[in-house]
Protein backbone atom coordinates (compact mmCIF):
# COMPACT_ATOMS: atom_id res chain seq x y z
CA UNK A 1 0.00 0.00 0.00
CA UNK A 2 1.62 3.43 -1.23
CA UNK A 3 -0.90 5.88 0.50
CA UNK A 4 0.31 6.74 4.00
CA UNK A 5 -1.11 10.20 5.90
CA UNK A 6 2.47 10.72 7.66
CA UNK A 7 4.42 10.84 4.43
CA UNK A 8 1.66 12.97 2.80
CA UNK A 9 1.10 15.55 5.69
CA UNK A 10 5.60 15.87 5.41
CA UNK A 11 5.24 16.60 1.73
CA UNK A 12 2.50 18.61 1.67
CA UNK A 13 3.76 20.97 4.32
CA UNK A 14 6.79 21.31 2.02
CA UNK A 15 4.81 22.46 -1.19
CA UNK A 16 5.57 25.96 -0.88
CA UNK A 17 9.78 25.31 0.26
CA UNK A 18 9.28 23.25 -2.83
CA UNK A 19 8.57 25.80 -5.17
CA UNK A 20 10.76 28.49 -3.69
CA UNK A 21 13.48 26.55 -3.77
CA UNK A 22 12.82 25.29 -7.71
CA UNK A 23 12.65 28.66 -8.43
CA UNK A 24 16.16 30.01 -7.12
CA UNK A 25 18.04 27.13 -8.13
CA UNK A 26 16.72 27.60 -11.93
CA UNK A 27 19.76 28.13 -14.45
CA UNK A 28 18.14 31.47 -16.18
CA UNK A 29 21.30 31.66 -18.07
CA UNK A 30 20.68 27.96 -19.57
CA UNK A 31 17.10 28.78 -20.01
CA UNK A 32 14.81 29.79 -22.40
CA UNK A 33 11.32 31.22 -22.95
CA UNK A 34 9.12 30.82 -19.90
CA UNK A 35 12.39 30.17 -17.77
CA UNK A 36 13.93 32.93 -18.10
CA UNK A 37 11.90 35.84 -17.95
CA UNK A 38 12.50 38.35 -15.53
CA UNK A 39 8.56 39.91 -15.95
CA UNK A 40 7.21 39.42 -11.71
CA UNK A 41 3.84 38.51 -13.37
CA UNK A 42 5.34 35.66 -15.24
CA UNK A 43 7.43 35.00 -12.47
CA UNK A 44 4.65 34.69 -9.95
CA UNK A 45 2.53 32.50 -12.62
CA UNK A 46 5.19 30.21 -13.43
CA UNK A 47 5.79 30.07 -9.09
CA UNK A 48 1.62 29.13 -9.25
CA UNK A 49 2.21 26.73 -11.36
CA UNK A 50 5.09 24.75 -9.93
CA UNK A 51 3.18 24.89 -6.20
CA UNK A 52 -0.12 23.61 -8.07
CA UNK A 53 1.74 20.80 -9.27
CA UNK A 54 3.05 20.16 -5.50
CA UNK A 55 0.03 20.60 -4.63
CA UNK A 56 -1.40 17.82 -6.81
CA UNK A 57 1.45 15.27 -6.60
CA UNK A 58 1.63 14.91 -2.73
CA UNK A 59 -2.55 13.29 -3.35
CA UNK A 60 -0.52 10.27 -4.76
CA UNK A 61 0.06 9.36 -1.23
CA UNK A 62 -3.49 10.13 0.23
CA UNK A 63 -5.66 8.77 -2.74
CA UNK A 64 -5.83 6.05 -5.24
CA UNK A 65 -3.77 6.29 -8.76
CA UNK A 66 -7.19 6.91 -11.13
CA UNK A 67 -8.32 9.65 -8.58
CA UNK A 68 -5.06 11.05 -8.27
CA UNK A 69 -4.69 10.75 -12.06
CA UNK A 70 -7.98 11.98 -12.87
CA UNK A 71 -7.76 15.26 -10.57
CA UNK A 72 -4.03 15.66 -11.96
CA UNK A 73 -5.83 16.19 -15.97
CA UNK A 74 -6.16 19.64 -15.52
CA UNK A 75 -3.17 21.50 -14.53
CA UNK A 76 -1.61 19.07 -17.04
CA UNK A 77 -4.02 20.18 -19.85
CA UNK A 78 -3.67 23.95 -18.10
CA UNK A 79 0.00 23.99 -17.95
CA UNK A 80 0.49 22.02 -21.88
CA UNK A 81 -1.24 25.19 -23.26
CA UNK A 82 -0.34 27.92 -21.31
CA UNK A 83 1.30 30.14 -24.39
CA UNK A 84 4.30 30.68 -21.88
CA UNK A 85 5.26 27.43 -21.90
CA UNK A 86 4.69 26.50 -25.69
CA UNK A 87 7.14 29.62 -26.26
CA UNK A 88 9.34 27.18 -24.08
CA UNK A 89 11.52 24.55 -25.60
CA UNK A 90 10.06 20.85 -25.13
CA UNK A 91 13.04 19.66 -23.98
CA UNK A 92 13.95 22.83 -20.84
CA UNK A 93 10.72 21.90 -19.69
CA UNK A 94 11.31 18.42 -19.44
CA UNK A 95 14.40 18.90 -18.06
CA UNK A 96 12.55 20.99 -14.95
CA UNK A 97 10.26 18.09 -14.38
CA UNK A 98 13.09 15.73 -13.70
CA UNK A 99 14.67 18.64 -11.55
CA UNK A 100 11.47 18.38 -9.15
CA UNK A 101 11.49 14.28 -9.41
CA UNK A 102 14.71 15.03 -7.39
CA UNK A 103 13.56 17.04 -5.25
CA UNK A 104 10.50 14.65 -4.07
CA UNK A 105 13.58 11.97 -4.09
CA UNK A 106 15.68 13.92 -1.85
CA UNK A 107 12.23 14.18 0.59
CA UNK A 108 11.63 10.84 0.48
CA UNK A 109 14.97 10.18 1.98
CA UNK A 110 14.56 12.81 4.51
CA UNK A 111 11.33 11.43 5.59
CA UNK A 112 13.02 7.98 5.46
CA UNK A 113 15.98 9.23 8.07
CA UNK A 114 13.66 11.44 10.47
CA UNK A 115 11.56 8.30 10.84
CA UNK A 116 14.53 5.89 11.26
CA UNK A 117 13.31 2.17 12.32
CA UNK A 118 9.55 2.91 11.74
CA UNK A 119 9.02 2.23 8.07
CA UNK A 120 11.52 -1.40 6.50
CA UNK A 121 13.24 -0.98 3.10
CA UNK A 122 10.42 -2.43 1.39
CA UNK A 123 8.13 0.41 2.27
CA UNK A 124 10.24 2.99 1.70
CA UNK A 125 11.27 1.34 -2.25
CA UNK A 126 7.62 1.23 -2.70
CA UNK A 127 7.00 4.86 -1.81
CA UNK A 128 10.31 5.24 -4.72
CA UNK A 129 8.79 3.33 -6.75
CA UNK A 130 5.19 4.91 -6.98
CA UNK A 131 7.36 8.47 -7.11
CA UNK A 132 9.13 7.51 -10.40
CA UNK A 133 5.87 6.08 -11.61
CA UNK A 134 3.80 8.95 -11.73
CA UNK A 135 6.39 11.16 -12.86
CA UNK A 136 6.88 9.07 -15.92
CA UNK A 137 2.61 8.95 -16.76
CA UNK A 138 2.69 12.82 -15.39
CA UNK A 139 5.51 13.51 -18.16
CA UNK A 140 4.33 11.36 -20.90
CA UNK A 141 0.58 12.79 -20.55
CA UNK A 142 1.98 16.20 -20.50
CA UNK A 143 4.54 15.74 -23.60
CA UNK A 144 1.41 14.55 -25.59
CA UNK A 145 -1.02 17.41 -24.58
CA UNK A 146 2.12 20.05 -25.12
CA UNK A 147 2.44 17.99 -28.92
CA UNK A 148 -1.22 17.96 -29.86
CA UNK A 149 -1.62 21.50 -28.94
CA UNK A 150 1.85 22.68 -30.59
CA UNK A 151 0.69 20.93 -33.83
CA UNK A 152 -3.11 22.55 -33.56
CA UNK A 153 -1.57 26.03 -33.59
CA UNK A 154 0.87 25.25 -36.25
CA UNK A 155 -1.69 23.96 -38.69
CA UNK A 156 -3.69 27.31 -37.54
CA UNK A 157 -0.95 29.23 -38.24
CA UNK A 158 -0.08 27.50 -41.55
CA UNK A 159 -4.08 28.10 -42.39
CA UNK A 160 -3.66 31.86 -42.21
CA UNK A 161 -0.19 32.02 -44.05
CA UNK A 162 -1.77 30.31 -46.61
CA UNK A 163 -4.84 32.47 -46.57
CA UNK A 164 -2.36 35.63 -46.44
CA UNK A 165 -0.65 34.18 -49.77
CA UNK A 166 -3.88 34.41 -51.69
CA UNK A 167 -5.56 37.06 -50.03
CA UNK A 168 -8.92 38.08 -51.91
CA UNK A 169 -9.34 42.09 -52.05
CA UNK A 170 -13.30 43.55 -52.52
CA UNK A 171 -12.85 46.29 -54.76
CA UNK A 172 -16.73 46.97 -54.97
CA UNK A 173 -19.75 45.37 -53.76
CA UNK A 174 -19.27 42.44 -56.64
CA UNK A 175 -15.78 42.58 -58.20
CA UNK A 176 -12.24 41.91 -56.15
CA UNK A 177 -9.00 41.22 -56.93
CA UNK A 178 -6.27 38.32 -56.23
CA UNK A 179 -2.78 39.55 -56.57
CA UNK A 180 -0.78 36.64 -56.53
CA UNK A 181 3.34 37.49 -55.54
CA UNK A 182 6.44 35.14 -55.33
CA UNK A 183 6.84 31.39 -56.01
CA UNK A 184 3.70 29.41 -56.61
CA UNK A 185 4.45 25.71 -55.98
CA UNK A 186 1.87 22.55 -56.38
CA UNK A 187 0.81 23.18 -52.56
CA UNK A 188 0.13 26.93 -52.47
CA UNK A 189 -1.67 26.79 -56.00
CA UNK A 190 -3.98 23.73 -54.42
CA UNK A 191 -4.34 26.01 -50.92
CA UNK A 192 -4.96 28.96 -53.35
CA UNK A 193 -7.91 27.21 -54.93
CA UNK A 194 -9.49 26.32 -52.23
CA UNK A 195 -9.16 29.29 -50.49
CA UNK A 196 -10.23 31.73 -53.43
CA UNK A 197 -13.49 29.89 -54.13
CA UNK A 198 -14.20 30.27 -50.67
CA UNK A 199 -13.68 33.97 -50.37
CA UNK A 200 -15.20 34.56 -53.56
CA UNK A 201 -18.39 32.84 -52.28
CA UNK A 202 -18.42 34.31 -49.11
CA UNK A 203 -17.90 38.05 -50.45
CA UNK A 204 -20.49 37.54 -53.47
CA UNK A 205 -17.94 38.26 -56.43
CA UNK A 206 -19.00 37.85 -59.81
CA UNK A 207 -15.74 38.96 -61.08
CA UNK A 208 -12.17 38.72 -60.09
CA UNK A 209 -9.39 39.98 -61.48
CA UNK A 210 -6.13 37.18 -61.16
CA UNK A 211 -2.99 39.63 -61.46
CA UNK A 212 0.20 37.58 -61.92
CA UNK A 213 2.48 40.44 -62.49
CA UNK A 214 4.56 39.41 -59.42
CA UNK A 215 5.28 35.90 -60.57
CA UNK A 216 7.90 34.87 -62.26
CA UNK A 217 7.85 31.50 -62.90
CA UNK A 218 5.21 28.47 -62.48
CA UNK A 219 5.73 24.96 -63.30
CA UNK A 220 3.35 22.70 -65.72
CA UNK A 221 2.10 21.46 -63.01
CA UNK A 222 0.80 25.21 -61.33
CA UNK A 223 0.24 26.18 -64.31
CA UNK A 224 -2.59 23.46 -64.96
CA UNK A 225 -4.31 24.32 -61.43
CA UNK A 226 -4.68 28.33 -62.15
CA UNK A 227 -6.55 26.84 -65.24
CA UNK A 228 -8.54 24.69 -62.72
CA UNK A 229 -9.19 27.26 -60.57
CA UNK A 230 -10.44 29.92 -63.10
CA UNK A 231 -12.52 26.80 -64.40
CA UNK A 232 -13.91 26.32 -61.07
CA UNK A 233 -14.45 29.86 -60.49
CA UNK A 234 -16.75 30.04 -63.80
CA UNK A 235 -18.39 27.40 -62.29
CA UNK A 236 -19.75 29.09 -59.30
CA UNK A 237 -20.48 32.56 -61.33
CA UNK A 238 -17.17 34.28 -61.44
CA UNK A 239 -15.66 36.03 -64.00
CA UNK A 240 -12.14 35.84 -64.38
CA UNK A 241 -10.09 38.57 -65.90
CA UNK A 242 -6.13 37.66 -65.86
CA UNK A 243 -3.94 40.60 -66.04
CA UNK A 244 0.21 40.27 -65.52
CA UNK A 245 0.64 37.22 -67.63
CA UNK A 246 4.30 37.28 -68.32
CA UNK A 247 5.84 35.10 -71.80
CA UNK A 248 7.34 32.24 -70.05
CA UNK A 249 4.10 31.84 -67.92
CA UNK A 250 2.14 31.78 -71.46
CA UNK A 251 4.23 30.00 -73.16
CA UNK A 252 3.86 26.97 -70.67
CA UNK A 253 0.33 27.01 -70.74
CA UNK A 254 0.24 26.82 -74.93
CA UNK A 255 2.40 23.70 -74.21
CA UNK A 256 -0.13 22.25 -72.01
CA UNK A 257 -2.52 22.86 -74.24
CA UNK A 258 -4.79 24.91 -72.07
CA UNK A 259 -7.21 27.25 -74.12
CA UNK A 260 -7.38 31.40 -73.51
CA UNK A 261 -10.71 31.08 -75.47
CA UNK A 262 -12.90 31.93 -72.60
CA UNK A 263 -10.68 33.89 -70.26
CA UNK A 264 -10.39 37.78 -70.28
CA UNK A 265 -6.95 38.84 -70.63
CA UNK A 266 -5.34 42.40 -69.93
CA UNK A 267 -1.85 43.43 -70.21
CA UNK A 268 -1.84 45.14 -66.96
CA UNK A 269 -3.37 45.29 -63.58
CA UNK A 270 -4.25 48.96 -64.31
CA UNK A 271 -5.97 48.19 -68.01
CA UNK A 272 -7.58 45.54 -66.38
CA UNK A 273 -9.69 47.09 -63.88
CA UNK A 274 -10.35 50.64 -66.27
CA UNK A 275 -11.67 47.89 -68.51
CA UNK A 276 -14.38 47.17 -65.16
CA UNK A 277 -14.80 50.81 -65.29
CA UNK A 278 -13.88 51.39 -61.84
CA UNK A 279 -11.58 54.14 -63.06
CA UNK A 280 -11.79 56.96 -65.36
CA UNK A 281 -10.12 56.19 -68.72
Amino acid sequence: MHRNKDLYQFLLEKTRQLTEEWYENLDKSKSAGIYSSDDPAIIESVKKQNYEFHQQFCEVFSKDEESFFSEFEKWIVKVAQDEGHLRTPLQMILREFFNTQEQYLNLLDEFAEANKGQYDIRQIDSWRRIMLKCFSEVVTWFTEEYNNHSQKRLEAQQDLIRELSSPVISLTKDIALLPLVGDIDTARAKSMLENTLQQCNKLGVNQLFLDLSGVVMIDTMVAHQLFQLIEALSLIGVKTTISGLRPEIAQTAVQLGLSFDHISIRSTLSSAIKSANLIPN
